[in-house]
């Protein structure tokens, strides 16, 4: 569920601000424009937090704090205050009242929920964190390593990708670019001196603005220790060198929850086409099979009747391969889809040595496929 932050202040600007703060994250912002407001909203809501002015008009956050206080339905909502410069002094003999914190106006969004993020716990927006974007989408990629032949290795190898990465050699640096910019994902090696990689990533996840967003270990797959330990820490996952792009690729697209599916499906007409790609890895195998049923399915509300299975680029037919064709093959039949199946000659003749796939029929061209389906029914 939402948390609930109640800001009681007579400045609709301070109560803008506020809103606009933590409109990335997963809260519910309630309003009051003084004590005597805040404590109707307070009782009637149980907010998680009270932002708390000391200076409002009929009564003052100091009166509306010992009246929480004093309630034992509201005492426990933690609150924070907000004071000017001048009153300072006041917080001290506040403090004894009971606050959690205190903040100086006017003060920066980061500051407020920096402090904020202390008492409750910050996520972000459920919208945000649901909605599914395309690998057609911008992205901006960190990488934290200070050995130039592996970024640009990274950077060759997503470079057919809208994704723009961005990179440091050091964690100051790294820091630094946080603070003025968003990040969808970052990668950080963990050979970075002085074990600056593990700081790194304790900062980042300390950040209530950085605090959900992925974040890959880069090492040698020898180095079994700092592997350990990564693990251990929690990094979203781990890459080794040398690294494969495919595979990085896949996993950078599964941690930013994309929707890579435009890899695998198209719709042609009233044809649903299956592409397994040339490079079978068990990544892409996996990811086809996530998606297989659920476009399968849509393709049959979009009055897609047909569905074309092509392997004309597959190398090699080997059980991963075979098994996936055949989920595809059962799905289609489930769901009432004509299919037939599109091959190149090696895996034609390769099939006919398993005999999972001994009767399989193949047709030898995307255009037979089509002229398949255009013929009438039986011929």
């Amino acid at each position: 569920m939402p948390k609930k932050i109640l800001t009681v202040d007579d400045s609709k600007t301070v109560r803008a601000i506020v809103r606009k703060t933590f409109k990335s994250f997963d809260c519910d912002i309630l309003e009051a424009g003084d004590g005597v407001e805040g404590l109707s909203v307070a009782a009637k809501t149980m907010p998680d937090l009270i932002l708390l002015d000391i200076t409002m008009p009929l009564m003052d956050g100091v009166e509306m704090l010992a009246k929480l206080k004093s309630s034992p339905q509201l005492k426990a909502i933690p609150v924070l205050m907000l004071t000017a410069e001048g009153g300072k002094e006041n917080i001290l003999k506040i403090a004894k009242m009971g606050i959690r914190d205190y903040i100086v106006k006017p003060f920066k969004e980061e500051v407020l929920t920096e402090k904020v993020s202390r008492i409750i716990e910050l996520k972000p927006s459920s919208e945000g964190a649901v909605k599914i974007r395309s690998l057609t989408d911008a992205a901006a990629i960190l990488v934290v390593d200070d050995k130039p032949a592996i970024v640009q290795q990274i950077r060759n190898g997503l470079k057919h990708t809208p994704w723009v990465i961005h990179d440091f050699g050091t964690q100051a640096a790294a820091l630094d670019f946080l603070g003025k910019s968003a990040c969808d994902l970052i990668i950080i090696s963990l050979s970075l001196p002085e074990e600056s990689a593990f700081t790194l990533f304790r900062m980042i996840r300390s950040n209530p603005k950085t605090k959900y967003t992925p974040i890959f270990g880069l090492l040698v797959k020898t180095d079994t220790a700092p592997m350990q330990h990564a693990q251990t820490v929690g990094f979203t996952t781990l890459v080794t060198k040398p690294i494969d792009m495919l595979e990085l690729e896949s996993k950078v697209a599964k941690a930013m929850n994309l929707d890579v599916s435009a890899r695998y499906f198209s719709s042609e007409g009233e044809t649903l086409v299956l592409h397994v790609p040339e490079s079978c890895t068990p990544a892409a195998l996996t990811e086809i099979s996530t998606y297989l049923k659920p476009k399968l399915a849509d393709g049959v509300d979009c009055g897609n009747n047909h569905a074309i299975i092509d392997v004309r680029q597959v190398k090699a037919l080997d059980m991963g391969v075979i098994k996936l064709l055949l989920a595809a093959m059962q799905t289609c039949r489930d769901l009432g889809v004509q299919y037939v199946v599109v091959g190149n000659p090696q895996i034609i003749a390769e099939s006919k040595g398993f005999e999972e796939t001994r009767s399989w029929v193949f047709l030898d061209s995307m255009d037979a496929a089509k002229a398949k389906f255009a013929a009438p029914v039986g011929v």
